[in-house]
């Protein structure tokens, strides 16, 4: 079995222990980060299949990282997916206009999300962007 590398990124200390929990398996490796300066400190030396990225940070929000991450190609073709709790009308189109794969909504049902998280680990490697 191959361990799937995954980064969390939100600045919620209940919602990193959650995701941290509901991802935690021998399958996967799991990090964290609170902001956009440490996502990128931890993209440094951890090579994530997936990206789990909240749209509201407090230095650079998840939208502009995500733009940014599109712009290197150490994380380029890396499944993005954004996390939020305050989706508001146009949010998942602005979300996959930034370059995100996928677009998951808070509060987080358990099962649908591990489903969802699973779906987006096997999509690692195809075309998935408009």
């Amino acid at each position: 079995m191959t361990t799937k590398r995954i980064l969390v990124v939100d600045d919620n200390a209940t919602n990193l222990k959650l995701f941290t929990y509901l991802l935690g398996s021998p399958a996967h490796e799991v990090r964290t980060a609170t902001d956009a300066r440490e996502a990128l400190d931890v993209l440094a030396s951890f090579r994530p299949d997936l990206i789990l990225m909240d749209i509201q940070l407090p230095d650079i929000d998840g939208l502009e990282l995500t733009r940014q991450l599109r712009e290197s190609p150490l994380t380029r073709d890396t499944t993005i997916v954004a996390v939020t709790a305050y989706a508001m009308k146009g949010d998942e189109e602005r979300a996959r206009a930034a370059g995100v794969d996928g677009y998951i909504s808070k509060p987080i049902e358990k099962e649908a999300f591990r489903r969802k998280v699973a779906e987006y680990l096997g999509q690692r490697g195809e075309v998935r962007r408009e």
